[in-house]
C-alpha cells in the first residue's frame, strides 16, 4: 500500500488460538465504542483511558514479519465499526495474505454490509447483548435504535461469510424469557454461543455475576433448536 490508514491500535495479542476458529491469529484492538455496557471487560478502550500503543504503519510492519508464523488478524475493540477507516486496513491485512476476523455490536449496518460485499473479512462474530426489549438497559444506553441491530442481523444471515452470534450471559441481565426472544430473532442463524461473564478490575461496575451451568445450559437448550450450533463457550 502507498500508506497505512488513519487508525490508532489500543492493544495488541501478538498469538492467539482462540480468538479465531481454526487459525493462529494476532488480535488488534481498537479503541472507541457508541454502547456504555455495564458488564464490558475493555471498559478502558470505551471511556477514552486507555492511550494507542501503536499506530497502523507500525502494526502492519509487525504483520510483514510475522508471515508465516500467523495465518490470521483477529479485529477487535471498543467497536472497530466505529473507525471509517476500517475497511482499508482490513484490506491491508488481506493484501498481506492474512484471514481477517471482525468483533462487531451490529450497531454500524453500512460499514459491515461494506466489509462482507468486498470480502474484506472471512469471518464475524457480532454480540447480541440480549432479547430487543432489554436491549437499551443491558447496553447502558437510555434509549436505544434497535434497527441498526436487526439489519445487521440480517446482512450476516444474508450473507456467504461464515459468522456467529454470541451472548456474554449476566445472571443479573438475562432470563429464560430473553433466550425464547433472541431465539426467534436470530433463527437459521450458522452459529451461537453463549458465554459466561468473568470478572475483572476493568468491568466498570460491581456486582455482576455469571450463570450457574445448570442454567447456562437450560438457556442453551432453548435456543439450540433455532440455530445451526449452539455451544457454550469459556466456561470454566
Amino acid at each position: 500500500m502507498e500508506h497505512a490508514p488513519n487508525i490508532r491500535i489500543f492493544g495488541l495479542q501478538k498469538l492467539s488460538l482462540l480468538d479465531f476458529p481454526g487459525r493462529v491469529a494476532c488480535t488488534v484492538f481498537l479503541g472507541g465504542c457508541d454502547f456504555r455496557c455495564p458488564f464490558c471487560h475493555n471498559f478502558e478502550l470505551v471511556d477514552g483511558t486507555a492511550s494507542p500503543v501503536m499506530d497502523a504503519e507500525e502494526l502492519l510492519a509487525f504483520l510483514s514479519g510475522r508471515r508465516g508464523l500467523l495465518d490470521a488478524v483477529a479485529v477487535t475493540g471498543g467497536e472497530p465499526c466505529l473507525q471509517p477507516a476500517l475497511p482499508e486496513l482490513l484490506r491491508a491485512f488481506r493484501e498481506m495474505g492474512y484471514a481477517v476476523k471482525l468483533d462487531t455490536n451490529g450497531y454500524h449496518p453500512t460499514l459491515l454490509r461494506q466489509v462482507l460485499e468486498e470480502g474484506l473479512a472471512d469471518y464475524v462474530a457480532m454480540d447480541i447483548k440480549n432479547s430487543p426489549a432489554k436491549y437499551a438497559q443491558t447496553v447502558g444506553l437510555p434509549t436505544l435504535d434497535l434497527a441498526p441491530i436487526h439489519e445487521s442481523v440480517a446482512l450476516l444471515k444474508e450473507s456467504r461469510v461464515p459468522y456467529e452470534f454470541r451472548t456474554t450471559v449476566v445472571r443479573e441481565l438475562h432470563e429464560e424469557a430473553d433466550f425464547h426472544a433472541i431465539a426467534g430473532w436470530i433463527r437459521g442463524a450458522q452459529r451461537y454461543f453463549l458465554q459466561p461473564f468473568q470478572d475483572r478490575d476493568t468491568v466498570p461496575f460491581a456486582g455482576f455475576h455469571a450463570p450457574d451451568a445448570s442454567q447456562l445450559a437450560a438457556w442453551l437448550a432453548v435456543v439450540s433448536p433455532w440455530v445451526g450450533e449452539a455451544r457454550i463457550r469459556g466456561a470454566d
